[in-house]
């Protein structure tokens, strides 16, 4: 139990800029609890998220709601995983070999290509989050329950797919949490979420949607980079929640009306 505590705390410092006044140490049973841990660490997010948006629901017209939430958003995570796509788009723009984009991901200079990506990733998630706060159909609690299910289910796209693809380099932050990641702690991993479903069964269809995102995903890592590192895994975090945040307004829009 002390080692799953630890691996929580962990995972809170990997994924978020939460500040933890402990040192943790790198051993099996903590990095273990950690990856079990990935989306519990969503649902901190969201519940932030969510208490954000109790506070200033009511008060703040919807537009700057929604870009406030995405504000809060981004400082909880650091920017961390913004970091990741930013790399991976600049990779993507060169239109090198894959030994010529593993090398630009490595590059801490930015490019134009990841400007415009963040940009449009960003536009693109205040944008949803607006639609959401301005369709009639959905309630609080629903907005609630949204906004706590989709950073969960996230991060455990991320780490399905850290599962399932090999790692670019038999070193670094990925190959590290690669070697203890196992069926085992992927079951544990989505015991949380299976929780969101038993409560709001609606769920189901969007953790169906993301099962189908994890399937895309894998293919096209795999076809573009022939493996998976710490920036695609990023990649697919906020790819993750800008697909989910896309999916429910597709779904509030135009199959609920």
């Amino acid at each position: 139990m002390i080692a799953f505590f630890h691996g929580f705390l962990l995972a809170l410092q990997f994924l978020t800029r939460i500040p933890i006044p402990l040192t943790l140490s790198w051993e099996k049973g903590t990095i273990k609890g950690a990856l079990v841990s990935f989306a519990l660490v969503g649902f901190v997010i969201g519940g932030l998220l969510i208490s954000f948006l109790y506070l200033f629901y009511p008060v703040l017209p919807h537009w700057m709601t929604a870009f406030a939430l995405i504000s809060l958003w981004v400082f909880l995570t650091g920017g961390l995983h913004l970091d990741g796509l930013m790399d991976v788009a600049d990779a993507l723009g060169s239109n090198g070999s894959p030994e010529k984009q593993r090398e630009i991901m490595k590059d801490p200079h930015v490019g134009s290509f990841s400007v415009l990506a963040v940009i449009f990733h960003i536009g693109w998630k205040t944008a949803f989050i607006y639609g959401l706060l301005n369709a009639k159909s959905v309630e609080f609690d629903q907005l609630s329950i949204i906004l706590l299910f989709i950073p969960a289910c996230s991060r455990l796209l991320a780490l399905l797919l850290l599962f399932n693809v090999p790692v670019m380099k038999r070193e670094g932050l990925a190959f590290e949490w690669k070697k203890y990641l196992t069926h085992k702690e992927m079951i544990l991993a989505f015991l949380p979420i299976s929780i969101i479903i038993i409560i709001a069964p609606i769920m189901l269809l969007l953790l169906i949607a993301y099962l189908i995102l994890f399937f895309i995903g894998r293919k096209w890592i795999k076809n573009t980079f022939h493996g998976i590192n710490g920036d695609l895994v990023g990649t697919s975090i906020e790819g993750g929640e800008l697909c989910g945040l896309a999916i429910v307004w597709i779904y509030i829009s135009f199959v609920m009306v």
